[in-house]
């Protein structure tokens, strides 16, 4: 691959001369011949070739300069010409000929031609993407020509070539290959940081517009490929030389904030360990807290919820390590045996998503082994909440999917379920330029004693992490201590603590202190993707910051150096590694503790951190303005300082070695590479080193006004420069740069199109397109830049492993980008907008680079030698590089610097006022760069060095001079402001703005009591003098700062925000004319500290003042006569300004409006204002309110409601309607804010207010006139299908077989019973005709029998329970049914949302494998395809596992159950009347604003406005029945007092806060409502977090004056006053007066019985009556055969209903039903109606505002008293548990191990029982006998236990009463899942009983037990899982082997023992009727076991035992024995007797 570039000519070139050219592709230049002697052309016809590596990149330039040639001089350039090669690289062949143009951007006479030729290797050539960039060439008389094919805003991204200086001429093409519109040309652009909305054109373009250009440049243009580059910008026009100021004021870090984190401990599972008590502790920092103790259990259950309140700065809660620990038989007297910890930090917690974990499982590990295994589990909801969190309990799959203790670890997303342990280690080497800890006085003494001068520290580091620390050895007295030590953890990996924290401290006697602290987040050293690498880091420094560096004993800033809050001076840094180390625990050698270990390690090279290179740092003060005047009567001077260099007061800390060697003689070599300052006196000049010169020299400010001075710099800028030593690590910051600024691009982008979106403009999609574009495009030239880094000395593994996770994650970007950019439609702009905000918090995050290279440069204030405020400059920021990307943003740049006050001086108010405002220059760059150090500069200057340097060229200056100075005005148009910050106690303010520009300030006037001020004033600034070159000032003029005050009678006035602002400049040469003139107003952003404050609506612009020529001849005569010329300001310059009207207004003086071309065009408004009344105002200056009237005012008009006469009889307004009209802006965002002001009228004629509240935004109030002309019902009909598609399946449409006679328009919704069909078929028909058919199937209990008849049909399958009889129904299974239909909706629709994501997901890689965009199918089908889609998967779901997975549901009419507020779910109910909350007394400093301060709301008012433009049409006023009175707001009812019946049902709270010490509360409801109130004290439920109350309320209410209803939950306390643990607030009346009908929630089901009965006094019939009255409908007409017509629909439904007896009559309430039931259908007056429900409201409580206190289920019902009474409250008294008795036989045991051995046979043996009890009643446990002696392992007891035990079916637990100490007042209710233990034991007489094994059963569900002991095994307890699970509750009769397991050495299950045992549930009924005994007693007595004799005891019956020991045993050897002795007694007596015998026979005696 080659590009060859042919140079021509270069003609009309100026006089004679050598000519050479040069040119340049990608950093490497050509020069060509040198052409002598050329006249006018030089033809040069020379041809320059550059080999490729890479592809020519769109984006790529070439850049051709040509110079006039000199042998000695310098060459001077001519002009340049620049082109980038977009076209080339489509074309391949291009012949150019353009102009030249100069240093100024001008376009120069002088013109060149070339030819280039690009060749790829496979002939292809890239295809020219959308848009890159735009030349608009500008005539002064507005009208543009584009010159790109390619459709980009009308903004030209060289953010302002002047018409004075724009590029005339396009370039003209001769060309080879396809037409081509242009190619591109670049000037020294100005590509801008943001564009700005006034541009040197129209900034937005209309639709309208654009199309018509896109006609003219290609014909049909695929809109959805259109895309813009910027558009609008946030507020400022910055170009290159200007950086952009930050406007935040306030550090955000180190503020203490109120957090509270819950903790409940569910349960614990698998611990490790033979029959333990365990308790479990829950420690967060220095708290803990414990849960009661479970006795002998190896799975306790708890269920106990702990709080821990804080109030700590972010930082110091997140690094907070959470432990929760597991410990064995704790008591008062022992600590216990720690079973096992899991550990993790508060941040972790925090970072998941709504800030919890729910229902998880903590595996605990051992730490003091780690190679053991998991030491148990324990389940656990953590949730932290910071204020305005609200806490979403998330709605998880039924309990089985929670008991998978695998698939639900409590880790983050992403954390491998096996954790390893791994070795942390921090290897920590030495550290530099440590500051005194002590003072110099001790230093003196001990220098006099010791003889010797020592440093005054005595450093050590301390490493923590994960809740340990580990330090290092002291090295005493050194200020660069050497250390070489590792710090040893272990812990598990990847770890559950994000931040390990370095810090170096002083060792002291008293008390040691903190020196710096250093935070390396773990998720920034490591990368966990499959290519990622472990934790690694280093060897590195680590830079420090702090407070400043002199000593003092007591420092007011120690929290900085604690870590808290940003450092404000450099303390130290450290060398430091980490690695990480996975350990093999299998292996022996290990080490099993995890206690922390100190190593020492060997030294590291001088160069393994990188090569010492020499910095050198260059700023220049080009203004310092806005000091605060408490500092402005002594002199002031400017400190710059990096690292310890060119700290003058407080840096040098000399270490005494150093000292030492310079006596001896020779200079040490380190002294360079140290970091040491050189002070000034003793600075060597030898090798031309030039001294530093840091600070300015000192200077009186002189004053602005009356709250700031500046300086007087006017042309003498002061400079400061210091050279630096550093180990050149700059590629770090290059990358980080180019990330950072890709990010910064990015950013602006997406608040661009977020602003397009917010105002409604045309096209959002285009720009985002465009955005994504460029970030594609850079997202590969970071691929290309990074690339070629070379190999550095001093590069660590985590630089090359960060760089390869870099170019992965870019490269998958510009990818994944690519892709969503081909999916940006017009509908998909908000998605995809979220999408690409996680790109750009994905590149912050990669831009941060964990280790550090240069420190941060601080710019100090001091006055008096005292340091006052200080700036904080990141050194990337301002760090050169010759490629313009890895530029930091601020190198090279003036920048608008805001000095602040240090450490926590900084926080609240006084931390806003700005100390200092500087406008500051910063280079930083290697000294060998440093030629360009001044490049970017204000041109104009001479440089003005110090005399001593003599000789040597390059020392930098001292002070710049500029000779140039131009004369502005600068007029600001300040119009209005809104939403202000509240700063009197009135709730209003006496707002004024001071506009700052350069060293000029002026202030509007000040508008009394507002917060909406609208000032409409001109301020103009006469004579700002300006210094540099004119054309830079253009593009580049300073900002104006404006500051908003509040004007107070006494004392100083208060600030209550601040914003920038750039100006438009308008040079002499320019038109004041369009496009850019006049400005247009715009919106600026507010802020006041952090938060926002409101918006500024102003525009600015700066005019450049022209000399009059008088003057200018005056000049040239003083020039010719050798004096020095004074050109003043003529009056004749001035007129040449546009002028400016004189004040229009009399009244307000010399004031000068707002001019007309700027001022936003009128039109007439009518606002009509509905007054209802006002609401809980509060009394005012101790007085009551009792005579308020509401004033309404908006743009200067405005109108009064009716006085009411007596507030406290009725606060409702007697006129409801008033209207007034009103000039309004016609760009509705315009529009200034409406007030509303609440005034009491007292006596005299004196008025006080009481509250106001401004409409910020009056748009939701504007009125469209409905469009009468389109009749599209069937448009309504597909709406409400597809809402009904999306309300679950409750809609079956289909087409129907018959056909139904119907006029036409009628839409039929068809209710009617047919057979349940597959919900896969839902087709929805709409006729062309609109005969709309909706059939909507609801007769449920049609389906239930159809279902039924199949289910039986089924042969197989077992079948079910039978439908449980109507009088066992009651309203909780209602409740219970409705609640799993919730969760079973929340499923399907995050499984909805997950196939939504899937299908994205397939089309992008459908869209990869090029498919174009627009193959999808017209949108509309596309819609209706997909809410089809939609359904059908839903309904398939509900289907499938309905009938699949779990048998069906028993139906039971069900009602909605919200987990939320019924408010959010039908916009606070505010559908005609809107509720305003009056605001009075001062804002508070929060750094919130979504956080209500409730303290200062004093009041409601409520009613509503509605706004038109005139004159409205007539027809609508001409409709039947309005009443003008009431303008548009007809047929509201009246506001007359009435009196109703509320019925508040409370059915339970959960989650609540503890209010008593034990970690519990004892909650009761109270209900308040105006003055009466009602309070359940006597019905508290103890020690309950969830208690169920299951109460109805009635309380008779008067509207208005009683409408706000408390129900508050209280903690009742025996002793003293009882606390509120929180409460909820309901407005009624809203709710009262709603369309919606919030009165009384309509049923699924009408039914005059049971336990679903009506409960409304009004029927459905009588109600959809009146709501046809009422909306004035045709209608209802019943018709036969279940039909219904109201209006044009017709409905189908059922007509029969049973009654009590079971007879069926004919009834139309079904029919009415339906048609409520779907009244959001009907058009025009539809909405949907509230049903049966049951809303959850959170618990509040006002000392801890906006952290949520628990939450409570209720629902309200209203009845009018005028109308018939209704029946009784509903019962939902909670269900009694039901009592039962559970009879566990157990008949025998086998296999059971033996413990025992024998004294005297030493064989094994065992005593055997069986113990057992239901879990939660342990002190009711119940043994058997023993059965001594077993030999074999088998048991016979035949013993009986009886459990009687209370239990809830619907919640599957045992309920308990029990006292829970001694000391209790009462007895507490505990829940219990039903478990049965048994455990087998061997019984000892003298020692304790020995505990051989257990087993556990869940009642609901445990394995079928084994028919033989053979076959019964420990898999059914491991597999439990998978074997098939039954219920006592429904077997009630089992029997069957099971086995005991224990735990061995290994912590493996082992089988220890089986059991025969018989389980018989019995109601206590049945357990009456039929008693059983105890054990073996009567009545129905149990055999007595046939055991073996062996158990008697042998010393009872010692001759017994023998028998049974001997015989039974020994049986065979004692016969042999015998036998033996037998044979051996003959053989002795035959050998005894057979001499004698012989003798005898040989004798014959």
């Amino acid at each position: 691959m080659a590009l060859v570039v042919c140079l021509k000519t270069v003609t009309e070139l100026r006089g004679k001369g050598d000519r050479i050219a040069k040119v340049t592709f990608r950093g490497l230049s050509f020069f060509s011949r040198v052409l002598e002697n050329c006249e006018d052309e030089a033809r040069f016809e020379q041809a320059f070739r550059w080999p490729i590596g890479s592809q020519v990149d769109g984006d790529d330039m070439l850049e051709i300069q040509v110079f006039n040639y000199s042998k000695v001089f310098t060459n001077r350039l001519i002009g340049t010409f620049r082109m980038v090669l977009q076209k080339v690289v489509e074309e391949g062949h291009l012949e150019v000929s353009d102009t030249l143009i100069d240093d100024n951007n001008t376009a120069i006479r002088t013109s060149i031609s070339i030819e280039i030729k690009y060749q790829t290797m496979d002939g292809s050539v890239k295809v020219w993407s959308d848009g890159e960039f735009l030349d608009v060439p500008d005539d002064c008389d507005g009208t543009f020509q584009f010159e790109t094919d390619s459709l980009l805003s009308g903004r030209s991204q060289s953010s302002g070539t002047s018409p004075g200086r724009s590029i005339h001429g396009n370039p003209t093409f001769r060309k080879t290959g396809k037409g081509v519109f242009s190619a591109m040309k670049l000037g020294k652009t100005r590509i801008s940081k943001d564009d700005h909305k006034k541009g040197d054109d129209p900034a937005i373009l209309d639709a309208e517009d654009l199309d018509r250009k896109v006609m003219r440049l290609g014909g049909g243009v695929d809109h959805d490929t259109i895309s813009l580059a910027s558009v609008t910008a946030v507020t400022t026009n910055v170009s290159n030389k200007r950086s952009k100021p930050d406007i935040k004021m306030e550090p955000s870090s180190g503020r203490p904030v109120d957090y509270q984190i819950s903790v409940t401990v569910i349960e614990a599972r698998q611990l490790v360990g033979l029959n333990m008590d365990p308790v479990v502790c829950v420690e967060i920092g220095e708290e803990k807290k414990y849960t009661s103790m479970k006795e002998s259990t190896n799975c306790p259950y708890y269920n106990e919820y702990f709080v821990f309140d804080f109030h700590v700065p972010p930082d110091v809660m997140f690094d907070k390590i959470l432990k929760i620990s597991v410990i064995h038989s704790k008591n008062l007297l022992r600590s216990g045996t720690l079973v096992g910890t899991f550990k993790l930090d508060v941040g972790t917690v925090y970072s998941q998503p709504e800030h919890q974990f729910h229902h998880k499982w903590a595996m605990l590990s051992d730490h003091d082994d780690i190679t053991a295994g998991c030491k148990g589990y324990v389940k656990c909801d953590i949730a932290v909440v910071g204020k305005g969190d609200n806490i979403k309990i998330p709605h998880k799959a039924n309990e089985t999917d929670e008991d998978d203790i695998e698939g639900n670890l409590l880790l983050p997303e992403g954390v491998p379920s096996e954790r390893q342990w791994a070795r942390f280690y921090v290897k920590i080497y030495r550290a530099e330029g440590l500051p005194k800890m002590n003072t110099s006085i001790m230093a003196n003494v001990k220098k006099a004693f010791i003889g010797e001068n020592r440093d005054l520290v005595d450093p050590y580091v301390l490493v923590q992490f994960a809740g340990q620390k580990g330090k290092t050895s002291v090295q005493k007295s050194s200020y660069e201590p050497i250390w070489n030590e590792q710090i040893i953890f272990t812990e598990m990996f990847p770890p559950l603590c994000r931040r390990l924290k370095v810090q170096i401290r002083d060792s002291d006697k008293v008390n040691d202190v903190a020196i710096g602290t250093h935070f390396i987040d773990l998720r920034k050293i490591a990368n966990d993707g499959d290519k990622g690498f472990l934790p690694t880091m280093g060897p590195a420094w680590a830079n420090m910051y702090g407070s400043t560096r002199n000593y003092t004993l007591m420092d007011e800033h120690q929290d900085l150096n604690e870590g808290l809050g940003e450092g404000v001076s450099f303390r130290a840094r450290l060398l430091i590694s980490i690695a990480v180390e996975i350990l093999d625990t299998s292996s022996a050698e290990i080490m099993s503790s995890t206690e922390v270990q100190i190593e020492p390690v060997s030294n590291i090279s001088e160069s393994a951190t990188g090569k010492m290179e020499e910095f050198f740092l260059f700023g220049s003060f080009l203004e310092a303005t806005m000091i605060d005047r408490k500092i402005g009567d002594k002199p002031i001077s400017f400190e710059v300082t990096i690292g310890n260099y060119g700290n003058q007061i407080d840096g040098v800390s000399k270490p005494a070695s150093a000292n030492k060697k310079k006596e001896d003689g020779g200079e040490s070599e380190e002294e360079e590479s140290e970091l040491i300052h050189k002070s000034s006196d003793e600075e060597a000049e030898d090798d031309g080193d030039l001294m530093s010169v840091p600070s300015t020299p000192p200077m009186k400010p002189v004053i602005t006004d009356r709250n700031y001075f500046h300086l007087p710099y006017f042309e003498k800028k002061p400079c400061i420069y210091i050279k630096s030593w550093w180990q050149d690590q700059r590629r770090r910051l290059y990358n980080s740069n180019i990330m950072d600024k890709l990010a910064d691009k990015l950013e602006e982008g997406l608040n661009d199109v977020q602003e397009i979106i917010k105002t409604e403009k045309a096209y959002p999609e285009r720009r985002l397109r465009g955005v994504l574009e460029e970030l594609s495009r850079s997202c590969s030239r970071f691929v290309t830049l990074a690339n070629k880094d070379q190999n550095l000395s001093g590069r660590t593994k985590l630089d090359k492993e960060r760089l390869k996770t870099c170019m992965r994650e870019m490269e998958s970007m510009a990818q994944q980008v690519k892709t969503i950019r081909s999916q940006v439609k017009r509908n998909t702009v908000r998605d995809k907008l979220k999408l690409v905000f996680n790109f750009l918090h994905r590149l912050r995050f990669l831009a941060d680079e964990p280790q550090h290279s240069i420190p941060d440069v601080f710019i100090w204030m001091i006055s008096n030698n005292k340091r006052i405020a200080y700036a904080r400059i990141p050194s990337k920021d301002i760090l050169y590089s010759i490629v313009g990307e890895e530029m930091g943003k601020d190198c090279g740049k003036v920048k608008a610097v805001f000095l602040r006050l240090p450490g926590k001086k900084g926080f609240g108010p006084a931390g806003w006022t700005v100390q200092a405002k500087l406008e500051m220059y910063l280079w930083l760059g290697l000294n060998k760069q440093r030629k360009d150090f001044l490049s970017g500069l204000p041109n104009g200057f001479e440089e003005n060095k110090a005399t001593k340097g003599t000789g040597i060229q390059a020392v930098p200056p001292i002070s710049l001079v500029y000779n140039m100075k131009q004369v502005f005005q600068l007029r600001a148009h300040m119009y209005q402001a809104r939403s202000l910050f509240a700063a009197d106690s009135s709730g209003l303010s006496d707002p004024f703005a001071r506009v700052f520009f350069s060293t000029h300030s002026q202030v509007t006037e000040v508008l009394n009591e507002t917060l909406c001020p609208t000032w409409d004033q001109l301020l103009v600034f006469d004579n700002v003098e300006l210094y540099g070159e004119a054309g830079e000032l253009r593009d580049d003029p300073p900002i104006i700062v404006i500051e908003l005050y509040d004007q107070d009678t006494v004392g100083k006035a208060e600030f209550i925000g601040r914003t920038f602002a750039k100006p438009l400049t308008k040079m002499v040469d320019e038109h004041y004319g369009p496009p850019r003139f006049p400005p247009q107003l715009e919106y600026y952003q507010i802020y006041r500290g952090n938060c926002t404050a409101g918006d500024l609506l102003a525009a600015f612009e700066l005019l450049q003042i022209p000399y009059d020529d008088e003057e200018i001849r005056r000049a040239l005569i003083a020039v010719h006569d050798f004096a020095v010329p004074q050109i003043k300001i003529g009056p004749a310059g001035r007129a040449a300004l546009p002028p400016i009207d004189g004040p229009t207004d009399s009244d307000r003086g010399p004031i000068l409006p707002v001019p007309l071309g700027i001022r936003p065009v009128l039109s007439r408004y009518r606002i009509e204002v509905l007054f209802w009344g006002l609401r809980d105002l509060k009394r005012i200056n101790l007085a009551q309110v009792d005579r308020p009237r509401v004033d309404i005012e908006c743009a200067g008009k405005g109108v009064q409601s009716a006085l009411i006469q007596n507030y406290k009889k009725n606060p409702n307004f007697s006129t409801l309607v008033k209207w007034f009209e009103v000039d309004l802006p016609e760009n509705e965002l315009l529009h200034p804010p409406l007030n509303i002001r609440v005034v009491d009228c007292r006596a005299f004629g004196r008025f006080t207010l009481v509250g106001s509240y401004a409409v910020t935004s009056l748009r939701k109030f504007i009125y469209n006139p409905p469009d009468k002309t389109a009749n599209n019902w069937a448009h309504t009909a597909r709406l409400a299908n597809g809402y009904m598609a999306l309300t679950n399946g409750t809609s079956h449409s289909r087409p129907h077989s018959r056909p139904i006679s119907h006029p036409s328009g009628d839409i039929v919704v068809n209710m009617d019973p047919e057979p349940n069909i597959k919900k896969m078929d839902t087709v929805v028909k709409i006729d062309a005709t609109t005969d709309a058919v909706v059939k909507v199937d609801l007769n449920e209990d049609e389906k239930e029998k159809e279902n039924k008849k199949k289910k039986k049909k089924k042969k197989g399958e077992e079948v079910d329970e039978e439908e449980p009889d109507e009088s066992m129904l009651d309203w909780w299974s209602k409740y219970f049914a409705s609640i799993e239909t919730m969760m079973e909706n929340l499923r399907a629709q995050e499984a909805a949302l997950a196939e939504a994501e899937e299908r994205e997901d397939l089309e992008i890689a459908g869209e990869s494998a090029e498919i174009k965009a627009d193959d999808f199918p017209v949108k509309g089908t596309k819609l209706k395809e997909k809410s089809k889609d939609k359904k059908s998967y839903k309904d398939k779901k509900k289907n499938h596992d309905g009938t699949e997975k779990r048998p069906l549901k028993p139906k039971v009419d069900e009602l909605v159950v919200y987990n939320k507020e019924l408010e959010i779910e039908f916009g606070n109910f505010e559908d005609w009347l809107h509720t305003f909350n009056l605001y009075r007394g001062k804002a508070g400093d929060d750094d919130d604003h979504n956080v209500v301060d409730d303290d200062r709301i004093v009041g409601r008012f409520k009613g509503s406005l509605c706004m038109y433009k005139l004159p409205l049409s007539e027809e609508i006023t001409r409709e039947a029945g309005f009443d003008p009175n009431m303008g548009m707001f007809q047929s509201i009812p009246h506001n007359d007092p009435i009196n109703v019946l509320i019925r508040i049902y409370i059915i339970r709270a959960t989650d609540l806060h503890p209010a008593d010490i034990n970690g519990k509360a004892d909650p009761y409801i109270v209900i308040r409502l105006g003055k009466s109130a009602i309070r359940d004290k006597e019905n508290y439920i103890s020690k309950q977090l969830n208690p169920v109350f299951g109460k109805s309320f009635d309380i008779e209410a008067t509207f208005p004056m009683e409408s706000m209803l408390t129900v508050a939950v209280y903690d009742w306390d025996l002793v003293g006053t009882d606390d509120l643990i929180g409460e909820t607030k309901i407005d009624l009346e809203n709710r009262y007066y709603s369309k919606h009908r919030a009165t009384c929630g309509i049923a699924s089901n009408y039914s005059v019985h049971g336990y679903n009965v009506w409960r409304d006094p009004q029927r459905p019939t009588q109600i959809l009556g009146k709501l046809c009255k009422e909306g004035k409908l045709d209608g209802p007409h019943y018709g036969p055969g279940g039909r219904v017509k109201v209006g044009n629909r017709i409905f189908l439904g059922p007509t029969e209903i049973e009654d009590e007896s079971g007879l069926k009559k004919q009834t139309e309430e079904h029919l009415a039903l339906t048609v409520l039931r779907h009244w959001e259908e009907i058009p025009r007056v539809g909405c949907k109606l509230i049903p049966e429900h049951v809303e959850t409201r959170p618990l509040l409580n006002p000392d801890k505002p906006g952290i949520e206190q628990g939450r409570i289920e209720m629902w309200v019902d209203m009845f009018p008293m005028d109308v018939p009474a209704p029946g009784p409250a509903i019962d939902i008294s909670p269900r009694k548990p039901k009592r039962y008795e559970l009879r566990v036989i157990i008949w025998n045991t086998d296999e059971v191990i033996l413990e025992d051995d024998d004294y005297f046979t030493g064989e094994k043996s065992s005593d055997i029982f069986v113990r057992g009890w239901l879990k939660g009643q342990q002190e009711d446990k119940q043994d058997t006998d023993v059965h001594y002696h077993s030999l074999t392992g088998e048991g016979n007891f035949n013993w009986r236990f009886v459990f009687p035990f209370d239990y809830l079916m619907a919640e599957e637990k045992i309920v308990i009463s029990k006292k829970e100490s001694m000391f209790s007042w009462d007895e507490t209710e505990y829940k219990i899942p039903a478990r049965l233990t048994l455990q087998v034991w061997d019984a000892d007489h003298f020692s304790a009983d020995d505990f051989l094994g257990a087993i556990e059963l869940d009642l609901n569900k445990f394995p079928r037990g084994a028919k033989t002991a053979k076959q019964c095994s420990l898999n059914m307890v491991l597999k439990e899982h998978e074997l098939p699970t039954i219920s006592i509750f429904k077997q009630k009769r089992v029997k069957g082997w099971w086995p005991f397991v224990a735990r061995d050495e290994n912590d493996e299950f082992e089988l220890t023992g089986k059991v025969e045992a018989e389980l018989h549930l019995l109601t206590a009924e049945e357990a009456e009727k039929n008693p059983v005994g105890f054990g073996r007693n009567e009545p129905e007595p149990l055999e007595k076991p046939n055991r073996p004799d062996t158990t008697f005891l042998w010393f009872l019956s010692p001759l017994k035992a023998i028998r049974y020991l001997i015989c039974n045993r020994y049986k065979w050897l004692i016969i042999k024995i015998i036998l033996a002795l037998l044979l051996l007694i003959m053989v002795g007596l035959f050998l005894y007797s057979m001499p004698g015998y012989l003798v005898k026979k040989l004798l014959g005696a």
